[in-house]
Parts: C-alpha cells; structure tokens; sequence
C-alpha cells in the first residue's frame, strides 16, 4: 500500500462574539494557517467556512496525487467539489481527467466536479511548484480551464498618496471562466505601497481567505479582522493564509509590499456585492 503524502486539519466556525474574547493565540488557533507549502506533501485545512478547503502542493522528484479526505466524504476529493490551483513557485504541471496542463508561475487552473486521477509535478525539483489549492462544495460539473496571470482581467487601483497603488487581477469573473461558487484573484501592490482592502467591507454572503507571498523574510503583513466595530489583527509572515468569516472585516497593512491571492466560497459568485465599511465606523 502507498504511503499517504497528504496531511489535514479542521477548522470550526468561530462566532462574532467568541472570536471578540480570543487573545494572539486563540485568533491564530483558529484563523491563521501555515506551513501549506511543505515539499513532497500535500497540506490541506478543511474549514467549516462555506465547507472551503485551502492547501498547499509542493511536488519535488515525484508527482504528488490529490487524495480524497475523511471529511468530504467522498470516494475521490472531486466527486462533489470543484478546485482552483494557483501556482507561486517554479513551473509545474498539473494532470486531471486525462489532460496535463503547464503552470508558470502566478497561473492558475480551475478544476470542475468530477474530475479524478488529478496530479501536481515540478518541472526542476530544484525549483518546485507551489500549487495554492482551493475547494469548494459543487453542484455542476463546468469545464476546466487555464488561465494565464496575462490572461486574467486586470484592474488598476489606488494611489501612492494612500499607499495603496495596487494591481488586482481576476482569474474569476463574470464574463470569464464558471464555477459554482468559487470567486479567485490576486493583488499585487506597487512598491511604497502597503494597504489592502482599506476601505475595507465585509460580505456575509461568502467567507474569503487570504494568503500573503511575494513577503521578505524578515516582512510582515498586519491583517485586521472582526467585526467594523469589534477589530482585531493577525501577524502574518510569507506564504501564510487567513481565513475571513462572513461577518468580518479582511484588509492588512504590511512592512513593505507583496502580493496576496483572495478566495471567496458562498452563496454567489458576484464580485461587487459587498457591503463597504466606513472608516469613521472601524473600531
């Protein structure tokens, strides 16, 4: 019998009202997640989030096959699910249903319900992919699709007198590529640039994760959460993900710029239906 090379966790729905009492270690306990890019392994957190699972593949001298887990209940991980990956490392291949697909680096592929037989390689194990996995529950089977980061709509927002200057790039939109309900995209700040998401929103309608890269070392990115009138912040270093309920807010501030790619799961896929936050009502 193979030996399994996928790891997972579990993360339960935190309420407004608990998460206001949760000191540094309960918030990262229970929103911050890291070590998703583990080489050889396939690292996954199945969140009770909309039921988004969010994960990290780092193929190295072996491809690495996408197992099913216990807690999708299912024969294989997308007999009821779809899957978005984005690659941030080195070019890789990704192989489904029959079909191999080449990720450079800031590509992303769209998977649809049903597919089997998915798997992630590494064109120099040197330099390995770093497939960010994203999944959510489907109830239709869309084509897959690869989109190119050139390919992806690009909108240029902010300024430099609001450090915010930042390009956002929608891999998912509504005149794109379908989904059930996955909405992916990225971010990428200019330099001298720090803010995102300010002003900030909330949507209660879908969760939303972040995962910040493209961050030196030694940088840091401060990403804010709660609900407008109840905030908190959670320190988060390169290649980490946070995860945002419904009811908060999601916007940071880093030490230097640095990208991030945005995942949203829920009750529809449009972008724009959001509800803004004023400034003078944060807290």
């Amino acid at each position: 019998m193979n030996q399994s090379h996928t790891d997972y966790t579990s993360r339960f729905a935190i309420d407004p009202v608990a998460a206001a009492a949760m000191g540094t270690d309960e918030l990262r306990h229970n929103f911050h997640i890291d070590g998703l890019f583990q080489p050889g392994r396939i690292s996954l957190t199945y969140t009770h989030y909309d039921r988004m699972i969010v994960g990290g593949a780092v193929p190295t001298d072996a491809a690495l096959q996408l197992e099913t887990i216990k807690p999708t209940g299912t024969k294989n991980f997308l007999d009821r699910r779809e899957l978005i990956a984005v690659n941030i490392g080195g070019a890789g291949v990704i192989k489904a249903g029959g079909q191999s697909f080449e990720l450079q680096a800031r590509d992303m592929l769209y998977l649809g319900m049903g597919i089997a037989d998915v798997s992630f390689a590494s064109a120099d194990a040197d330099a390995p992919a770093k497939f960010y996995l994203l999944s959510a529950p489907a109830h239709q089977a869309w084509p897959s699709r690869l989109i190119r980061i050139g390919d992806a709509k690009r909108l240029d927002l902010g300024s430099k007198d609001t450090c915010n200057e930042r390009s956002i790039f929608q891999f998912i939109h509504a005149d794109g590529v379908k989904t059930c309900q996955l909405v992916v995209g990225m971010t990428q700040l200019a330099p001298g640039s720090v803010w995102n998401t300010m002003p900030c929103h909330v949507h209660d309608r879908r969760m939303e994760a972040y995962l910040y890269f493209d961050l030196a070392e030694t940088a840091r990115v401060f990403h804010f959460m709660g609900e407008p009138d109840e905030t908190r912040h959670i320190v988060m270093g390169n290649e980490e993900a946070v995860l945002s309920p419904g009811w908060s807010i999601h916007s940071g501030a880093g030490t230097s710029n640095y990208a991030f790619i945005w995942a949203m799961a829920g009750d529809n896929v449009d972008y724009t239906d959001v509800d803004p936050v004023a400034l003078s009502d944060l807290r």
